[in-house]
């Protein structure tokens, strides 16, 4: 009898050290995740920041303002040159280290660039540090979704994604801000300091997981041709595109909106708007992606028909935008999501892909947008981003592989 009452006192024990495993296991490592967040607000900050301070550049190098726009071409390049090469050569490593790597690049390449007196020896560093972000960027999702079960990968990668609509919406203004009160090589000092700072905390406070054995490592091209994958990249391609018109021209919509002077009210609705979208998706993503994904790219239709309607109502004007950041504010974390699920075990490559159609989508937004500026005028942006975001929607509506698929949370 004493036995039995032993051997269910110690099964009783047994089973709550169960549960308490698992809730331990279920619980978010929010401190790791926004570890990642902050590598790849690192990222888009020094992507962005020359934007804002072309003026100083300039007058610093004694060269105009068009070759100092060049520091964010250049570093675009980069970031689409190396994103699958270096993904490529460094799969057998351990995340921790190549991710280590990469941060110590953008930390190396941000104090060169914040030292050097000579254009092109900047425009190098600032080629490197575009790889170095390539490779950022490829590694953060697969990274972010090993962190946790697969019950909260969907919301792991939302609070992994919130580092880079804050970025987005302060880059430009924050470089504008800063470049008034010191020169621009002391904020690509700062920049340096803040990527060294992150450099420790990824150190200290994020696990390390294996690279692929050598039987794991699938072709680039296998990788690539898996069903849903392709869906995934032209969804990301017209949505990418569709967004980059308007927002790499924001400032001359919004003059032509009468609203020249309120670029920094229309950032920050953007900026709010995008994370309380990156929030809402967190919540309902591993449930809910398919719904997710065809409501925001309905939700950004219906935002770009408000623009096109709004003319000089500065009202509609920034529900319009508000709009815009809700809708698409979850997209990279709903489109990360869709392309690992396809992928299996080739994520970290498919991510790699997923990062270059990005960035050449970024820069095919600013040639399309520039085209249609000077031949249509910026009133012509929201009619070009119906028409992108309806042909993602009729894309996922009509997919029928396994991505894009709704489950029980």
């Amino acid at each position: 009898m004493e036995n039995a009452k032993t051997s269910r006192t110690v099964n009783a024990g047994a089973a709550a050290n169960q549960v308490r495993s698992v809730s331990r296991t279920d619980r978010l490592p929010i401190w790791s995740l926004l570890a990642l967040s902050m590598a790849g607000f690192m990222a888009i900050m020094t992507e962005t920041m020359p934007a804002g301070l072309l003026l100083q550049i300039g007058r610093g190098l004694g060269i105009s303002e068009a070759l100092a726009g060049q520091f964010v071409t250049l570093f675009a390049v980069g970031s689409v040159a190396a994103a699958i090469p270096l993904m490529t050569a460094t799969r057998s490593w351990s995340r921790k280290r190549v991710l280590l790597l990469a941060l110590g690049s953008l930390f190396v390449f941000n104090a060169v660039t914040a030292v050097s007196a000579h254009y092109a020896v900047t425009l190098i560093a600032r080629f490197a540090a575009g790889m170095a972000t390539g490779l950022i960027w490829g590694l953060l999702a697969g990274y972010a979704r090993r962190m946790v079960p697969p019950s909260r990968q969907g919301r792991a990668l939302a609070i992994v994604g919130v580092g880079q609509p804050v970025a987005l919406s302060l880059g430009v203004p924050i470089g504008t801000w800063l470049g008034t009160m010191w020169d621009w090589q002391v904020i690509f000092g700062i920049l340096s300091a803040l990527t060294f700072a992150l450099i420790v905390w990824v150190w200290s406070a994020v696990p390390d997981y294996p690279g692929q054995a050598a039987h794991q490592r699938q072709p680039i091209r296998h990788i690539f041709m898996m069903p849903g994958v392709r869906l995934v990249l032209f969804v990301l391609f017209v949505w990418i595109l569709a967004h980059n018109v308007l927002y790499t021209y924001i400032a001359p919509f919004l003059t032509h909106a009468g609203l020249a002077g309120r670029l920094d009210l229309a950032l920050l609705i953007f900026g709010i708007s995008s994370l309380a979208g990156i929030w809402l998706t967190g919540m309902l993503v591993d449930g809910r992606l398919r719904t997710l994904t065809l409501l925001s790219l309905a939700g950004f239709a219906v935002a770009s028909l408000l623009l096109g309607f709004a003319g000089a109502q500065p009202l509609w004007i920034y529900i319009g935008v508000s709009a815009w950041g809700l809708t698409f504010g979850g997209g990279p974390t709903l489109l990360q999501t869709a392309i690992a699920d396809a992928a299996g075990e080739g994520a970290d490559m498919a991510q790699s892909m997923l990062v270059t159609v990005f960035n050449v989508a970024v820069a095919g937004g600013g040639v399309i947008g520039g085209l249609l500026l000077e031949r249509a005028g910026p009133g012509s942006f929201p009619w070009v981003l119906v028409a992108l975001s309806l042909a993602g929607l009729l894309a996922v509506w009509r997919s029928k592989t396994r991505v894009f698929q709704d489950r029980s949370a």
